[in-house]
């Protein structure tokens, strides 16, 4: 039984982001809002817990595209490598609305480690990113959207738990979330290249 847990966006509740990191440190999985559409996350530290999401997602671990939800700049440093004009551009466009691929670091997850990219985001939304500065590293982002589905599914909190009761242990009400999903960039050559276009504007390229 996933429980509801209410948190609101202009003021997290410490309390209840506690409550939400215990979880993940024991290896739960939690729906969390983002300033896109809702996400399933897991601590990235936790294979078992990894595993379970891509169980979930009907795809093998070793080869999935999921992206990680950092705090901020230096915490992408942490996992990624990036040049000077790599880092300008985050700066401009982060928080926002981005899913940026970047070449991974030596401190990725074993688990992560072959597929030498990593997928970064740092969500303009503050239960997102108290989650991560309460737990200390980041978490796995996967969006719970399905293009067949209807949009309603992945926007109301209350519809998400019903769908998704047996297979997390949180989902977290930050409101309606949006049904329009990151714009996703590939930063790891010379120039950027659009992978998807979502709600982040493409102006700042």
């Amino acid at each position: 039984m996933a429980e509801l847990i209410k948190i609101y966006e202009e003021n997290p509740s410490a309390k209840e982001i506690q409550k939400v990191v215990d979880v993940l440190k024991n290896g739960g999985l939690i729906i969390y809002p983002t300033d896109t559409v809702y996400g399933l996350g897991c601590d990235i530290t936790n294979t078992k817990a990894l595993e379970k999401i891509a169980q979930l997602k009907g795809i093998k671990l070793a080869k999935a595209n999921l992206s990680f939800i950092c705090k901020d700049l230096s915490n992408i440093a942490d996992y990624a490598t990036l040049d000077s004009s790599t880092f300008k551009l985050l700066k401009r466009s982060l928080p926002g609305p981005y899913t940026f691929i970047l070449n991974g670091s030596n401190n990725l997850p074993s688990v992560f480690k072959k597929k030498k990219t990593v997928g970064i985001r740092v969500p303009k939304n503050n239960i997102a990113l108290a989650i991560v500065e309460a737990l200390g590293n980041p978490i796995i982002s996967t969006s719970i959207r399905d293009e067949d589905e209807v949009l309603e599914y992945t926007t109301d909190p209350e519809l998400i738990a019903e769908k998704w009761d047996k297979h997390v242990a949180v989902v977290i009400d930050g409101g309606y979330g949006d049904n329009i999903a990151s714009t996703v960039i590939d930063l790891t050559q010379s120039e950027p290249e659009v992978v998807r276009e979502g709600k982040g504007s493409l102006d700042i390229f």
